[in-house]
């Protein structure tokens, strides 16, 4: 399966529910802003689950959750009216509820006038008893879980491709760096266990907190469920059974077991915590690859059309990487406002945080779809330079490999200290070739004219073996793949058959 990923203008109405005026849908819409994170970007599934059409097509099932289970314990309620919700809960006249809103000055009541203008039957009985956060608060947390369940697949997909790529390359020799300056070698596929292992700690963060989502439930106004209990004439058994059935109906197994008017929005920090965490571990690889890229040891996929600058007609940007880290910061600073949320709530509930929510949560839902979407596509077609990698090393292996030389010459009966000397002798005068003559590194070329080194001419070969200086790196990859990635990717191996294309 290949996916595209980039919403096309023309389904954001489709998406929304929204249906633009034919005179709209042109010219005119380039006359206003549009959030490119689903304009530009974002998936069809994720666009989708944050959509007015998701949303209100779920407060309408929440009524309906709501009477089912009313009129099974008791109240007066008929099958009629149930029936008649059932067949009206998806189509939904947008244009009268923007109408009634602007009216009323409320979003709940301005569709509960929608839905009752289509079920006059059932009109006295939607919302009995609720509040308004009964639909918005529980709608909330059933697009948080339905969101992790699109970003899930997603990331066990951008696991299995790099576990791919490590297994591959797990005794490939590269230079390692540390402060950006080469440093011991380590392997390609070494590295990429490095992102792994910080991928694998986001899936199991996004899987608890995901897990831990439980159902707002049926609370009323400030969370006693006071409403509810003078519905059933003072009856807690049937009370505590509305609020179960309603969960499950919901698809929940558990509801949280006290609430204010609204569930805590800690939870909001928790979800958006483990975001923005992937956020920064994406920020992190992506800035990897485009390092890699400079020395052009790895790169990116790169379309047979693709123009990297419209300048430079021979660059080959690595743009893909660069979206990722673009975006990932704005997943990043998003985590601010849940955590500003949850502190400013007052009491039992203020209406500061709705406006808020309104653009933290889906958007960043939104935005770490699309990174994962990205970085798919990129470990997908990540291209490796392997001689590139071999002339980098040989160009800073003698070095690393004095110490290689110190023993050998020890072990054929030399003075530790005085081959040090030689060794640093040398190592300066090559290293001034290659900083002030801008020529190679040709440390092992002056040793091999040095009598000294005589007695281990011969080994020099097998001391400058790239394969000698990566440890153990490829049984590090073998073990941490096996015991630790596969393992974690079983729950989603039906899901890993879809490749992704980027429209842009």
């Amino acid at each position: 399966v290949t996916l595209r990923v980039g919403v096309s203008d023309r389904l954001v109405p489709m998406l929304t529910g929204h249906q633009l005026p034919l005179e709209s849908t042109g010219a005119d819409e380039c006359m206003k802003y549009r959030s490119p994170l689903v304009s530009r970007y974002a998936s069809k599934e994720m666009a989708y689950n944050f959509s007015d059409r998701k949303k209100f097509s779920t407060w309408r099932k929440l009524w309906i959750y709501l009477a089912k289970a009313e009129k099974a314990l008791g109240l007066s309620i008929t099958d009629a009216q149930i029936a008649e919700m059932e067949s009206h809960a998806e189509d939904i006249d947008f244009a009268m509820a923007a109408e009634e809103e602007r009216k009323l000055r409320h979003d709940v009541m301005a569709h509960v006038h929608t839905f009752a203008h289509c079920c006059p039957s059932a009109a006295p009985i939607i919302h009995l008893g609720a509040t308004s956060c009964y639909v918005g608060d529980n709608t909330d947390l059933i697009m948080l879980r339905d969101g992790f369940d699109v970003l899930l697949p997603k990331l066990a997909r951008v696991i299995d491709r790099l576990s791919n790529f490590a297994e591959k390359y797990a005794d490939l020799p590269t230079l390692g760096f540390t402060h950006y300056q080469p440093a011991q070698l380590t392997t390609v596929g070494k590295r990429a266990c490095l992102w792994l292992q910080d991928l694998a700690m986001d899936m199991r963060n996004l899987q608890r907190a995901r897990d831990d989502l439980r159902f707002r439930g049926v609370k009323g106004t400030t969370g006693t469920q006071a409403s509810f209990l003078q519905l059933f004439q003072g009856d807690h058994d049937k009370v505590e059974e509305l609020d179960r059935m309603v969960t499950e109906m919901a698809g929940f197994k558990k509801a949280y077991l006290v609430t204010g008017q609204t569930y805590s929005r800690k939870v909001d920090v928790d979800c958006l915590s483990s975001l923005a965490s992937l956020g920064a571990t994406v920020h992190k690889i992506c800035t990897d690859i485009r390092l890699l890229a400079n020395l052009k040891e790895i790169e990116e996929p790169f379309e047979k059309e693709q123009i990297g600058s419209s300048a430079m007609p021979y660059k080959r940007n690595p743009m893909r990487a660069e979206r990722c880290c673009s975006l990932a910061r704005h997943l990043v600073a998003l985590m601010a406002d849940p955590l500003q949320t949850a502190s400013v709530q007052w009491l039992e509930r203020t209406l500061d945080d709705s406006a808020n929510r309104r653009i933290s949560l889906p958007e960043s839902f939104l935005t770490a779809d699309i990174i994962l979407s990205t970085l798919q596509n990129i470990t997908e077609g990540l291209v490796v330079y392997p001689k590139v990698i071999e002339r980098h090393i040989r160009h800073e292996l003698p070095f690393m490999a004095t110490e290689n030389i110190i023993m050998a010459m020890v072990k054929a009966g030399g003075n530790r200290q005085d081959c040090h000397e030689k060794i640093r002798v040398l190592s300066q005068e090559a290293a001034a070739v290659v900083k002030q003559e801008g020529g190679d590194n040709d440390l092992l070329a002056r040793v091999q004219r040095d009598p000294y080194f005589a007695p281990i001419l011969g080994q020099l070969d097998a001391l400058l073996d790239p394969r000698t200086f990566i440890g153990r790196a490829p049984q590090q990859v073998t073990r941490f793949l096996s015991e630790e990635v596969r393992p974690l990717l079983e729950p989603y191996n039906a899901k890993m058959d879809v490749k992704i294309e980027l429209e842009l």
